[in-house]
C-alpha cells in the first residue's frame, strides 16, 4: 500500500469512527426523595437521589443507552428527551400511551437513541404531571471534537429553569379533574437549577418585600448556584425552561445578551436586555464580562403572561476579582409588566434562522387549523382543540397503528378546521365539548401547515399564552398575527425566507401562530401545549406519519393493553 493510500485509509477510518460516535451508558433510578428546593422540605421526584436529575452530556453522533428503573412503588413513569427527534427510534420518545407503555414499578426500560444535532435540550417525565413533581434534567449535545460553533466563547454555564408548588403533583391532578374544578394556583417559587428561596430574599435590603434577608452558611440545598466569571471574557449561557406553568423572563444586570441558539438551532445573533422563555423552549445567549470587575451583578427571573404571585428567582454573576459573598448594591432587574405582550412579541419576532438554516418548502400539501378553547365535558373544565379534548388510550398508538389493531382508539379523523363564525374574542356560546383519542394521519414527506388559533377562555374576558411543543420534528415558524387567522394572512405575514426552526412555539392571547413541518419521521408524535395542567386537561393532538415504515419496536415498549394481548396470543399459538 502506498503512503498516500495509507493516509487516505486512515482518514476514512477516522470518519467512520466519527460517524458511529460513542455509546454512552446511564443507569437511572426514578424515585421520590426528600429535598428542599426552595428551603422548605418536600417530597420531590429525582433520579439517582438527585434533584434536578443528572445532566447528560454527549456529542453529535453518540448513542445514548439509558436503563431507566421505576422505583416509585405505586405509579408508572416514562422520560421524554425533549428536542431529540428520534429518527429511527420513535419508541424511545418517552410518551406514555403514545410511543410506549408506562414503565411499571420495579421494571426497567432501556432507551436507546442517537443524538444527531448539537444544542441545548432537556429531559422530563411525560406521565401524569410528573414534570411538576420535579422529574427533569438537562441534556447538552456538543459538536464533535475538532468542530467549532459559529460563535466564540471562553466558557459556559447551564441554567435549567422551573417552577415549584407546595402542593403535590397528585393533589394538583385531583383538583384539575374534580367537579367543581380546583385550579393549581400560581407557583410558590421559581427555581434556577432546582434552587429557589421561598421564605427569604437574596435582595431583601434592596427591594420592597416583607421577606427577611437570606443568610446562607454554604451547602444548603436551596442556596443559589453562583456564576463565577473572569473579567473581559465571553460566556455562553444555556437556558432551558421545564416550567409546569410559568412563562419567564431572564435578565442580567448591566449585561447585554446576544441570542445565538433557539431549541437546538442557530439563529441570527441579536442583542437584548432580557429574554422571554416559555415552557419547553431553550436558548443560548452570549455575554461579555466587560463591566466593573469590583462589583457583582444580579441574574433575575420573573413571571410573564400571568399576573404574578411569585417572587423573582435570583442568583449572582460573580466577577472572580471580588468575593462571591459581596452582594450587588443595586436592585435586581425589574421583570417587564406581566401583560406587556408587545414586549414579548418584539422579542419573539427577532428570532430568525441563521444563514444556512434549511428553508421551508414554498407550499404545503395539507393545512390543519387548530382552535384552542376552554370548555366543559360533563361539567368538568377541559381544554379542547377544535372542540375535542384529548384523552389517551390504554394501548400506545405506535403499537396499535403499526399492527393495525381494532378498538384501540377512535378511528374517526379529528376535525381539521373550526367554524368560520366562531367568535374568538368572547367565551364560547356553547361551552360543551367532547373527549376524543383520534389521530391526524400524514403521508411520508407530506408538507404540513399548522395554524394555531387562540381564543377567549370559558368565563370572563381573557386569553392565555400557550407554548406548543412538537415531538419528533422541528418546524419552521412562519409567522404570527393578532385576531383570527384569515386566508390572506399568508401573503403578508408569512416569512419563507429565513424563518427559525424550533420545536416549541408560542401563541399569544387572541392571536395565531403558523408553523410548517415535513412529515419525514415515521412514528406517532404528540403535539401539545407544554403547560403541564393544560395538557392534563386535554390540550393536545396526535400526529402519525408513515407508521408502516417503522422498523422493529422493542416488545418492552408495548407490553400493555391490546399489544400485550397480541404478544401473549402469539406466544401461546
Amino acid at each position: 500500500m502506498s503512503f498516500k493510500a495509507l493516509i487516505l485509509w486512515c482518514i476514512l477510518l477516522g470518519l467512520f469512527h466519527l460517524s458511529l460516535g460513542a455509546v454512552r451508558h446511564y443507569k437511572f433510578d426514578v424515585e421520590y426523595i426528600f429535598h428542599k428546593p426552595d428551603c422548605i422540605e418536600h417530597v420531590v421526584m429525582g433520579i439517582n437521589g438527585q434533584f434536578p436529575a443528572p445532566t447528560i452530556r454527549a456529542e453529535v453522533g453518540d448513542t445514548l443507552h439509558i436503563a431507566l428503573t421505576n422505583k416509585l412503588f405505586t405509579e408508572g413513569t416514562v422520560i421524554h428527551w425533549h428536542g431529540i427527534r428520534q429518527f429511527g427510534t420513535p419508541w424511545a420518545d418517552g410518551t406514555a400511551s403514545i410511543s410506549q407503555c408506562a414503565i411499571s414499578p420495579g421494571e426497567t426500560f432501556h432507551y436507546r437513541f442517537t443524538v444527531d444535532r448539537p444544542g441545548t435540550y432537556f429531559y422530563h417525565g411525560h406521565y401524569g404531571m410528573q414534570r411538576a413533581a420535579g422529574l427533569y434534567g438537562s441534556l447538552i449535545v456538543d459538536l464533535p471534537k475538532g468542530q467549532k460553533e459559529p460563535f466564540h466563547y471562553d466558557g459556559e454555564f447551564n441554567l435549567l429553569l422551573s417552577d415549584w408548588w407546595h402542593t403535590s403533583a397528585h393533589e394538583q391532578e385531583v383538583g384539575l379533574s374534580s367537579k367543581p374544578f380546583k385550579w393549581i394556583g400560581e407557583p410558590q417559587s421559581l427555581l434556577i437549577n432546582g434552587r429557589g428561596q421561598y421564605n427569604c430574599s437574596l435582595a431583601a435590603s434592596l427591594i420592597n418585600t416583607t421577606l427577611p434577608q437570606c443568610k446562607f452558611r454554604g451547602g444548603e440545598e436551596c442556596a443559589p448556584q453562583i456564576l463565577h466569571v473572569d473579567p473581559n471574557k465571553t460566556y455562553r449561557i444555556r437556558i432551558a425552561s421545564s416550567t409546569s406553568l410559568a412563562s419567564l423572563n431572564l435578565a442580567i444586570a448591566n449585561h447585554k445578551m446576544v441570542v445565538v441558539e433557539a431549541d437546538g438551532n442557530y439563529v441570527q445573533p441579536f442583542a437584548v436586555d432580557d429574554i422571554d422563555i416559555y415552557s419547553g423552549e431553550s436558548y443560548s445567549v452570549l455575554i461579555k464580562t466587560d463591566q466593573d470587575p469590583k462589583k457583582n451583578y444580579w441574574i433575575s427571573i420573573g413571571v410573564r403572561g400571568r399576573k404574578p404571585n411569585t417572587p423573582q428567582a435570583l442568583t449572582i454573576l460573580n466577577y472572580k476579582t471580588i468575593s462571591a459573598s459581596v452582594f450587588p448594591t443595586s436592585p435586581p432587574p425589574i421583570t417587564p409588566q406581566w401583560d406587556d405582550y408587545n414586549h414579548s412579541k418584539a422579542f419573539t419576532q427577532k428570532i430568525l434562522g441563521l444563514m444556512g438554516t434549511p428553508q421551508p418548502p414554498n407550499y404545503y400539501d395539507r393545512r390543519v387549523l387548530l382552535l384552542n378553547t376552554q370548555n366543559l365535558v360533563d361539567g368538568h373544565t377541559k381544554w379542547a382543540i377544535n372542540n375535542v379534548s384529548l384523552t389517551l388510550p390504554s394501548t400506545p398508538y405506535l403499537g396499535s397503528i403499526k399492527f393495525k389493531l381494532n378498538g384501540a382508539f377512535d378511528k374517526r379523523s379529528p376535525p381539521e378546521n373550526f367554524s368560520a363564525d366562531y367568535d374568538i374574542l368572547n367565551p364560547p356560546v356553547n361551552p360543551n365539548s367532547n373527549i376524543g383519542s383520534g389521530v391526524y394521519m400524514f403521508q411520508m414527506n407530506q408538507v404540513v401547515d399548522v395554524i394555531l388559533q387562540n381564543a377567549n377562555v370559558l368565563k370572563g374576558k381573557n386569553s392565555e399564552i400557550h407554548p406548543w411543543h412538537l415531538h419528533g420534528h422541528d418546524f419552521w415558524v412562519l409567522g404570527y398575527g393578532d385576531g383570527k387567522f384569515q386566508p390572506g394572512d399568508e401573503k403578508t405575514k408569512f416569512n419563507l425566507k429565513n424563518p427559525p426552526l424550533r420545536n416549541t412555539a408560542v401563541i399569544f392571547p387572541y392571536g395565531w401562530t403558523a408553523l410548517r413541518f415535513k412529515a419525514d419521521n415515521p412514528g406517532v408524535w404528540a403535539f401539545h401545549c407544554h403547560i403541564e395542567p393544560h395538557l392534563h386537561m386535554g390540550m393536545g393532538v396526535i400526529f402519525a406519519e408513515a407508521v408502516q415504515n417503522v422498523k422493529e419496536i422493542p416488545r418492552e415498549a408495548l407490553a400493555c393493553g391490546l399489544t400485550r394481548k397480541m404478544f401473549m396470543n402469539k406466544k401461546h399459538k
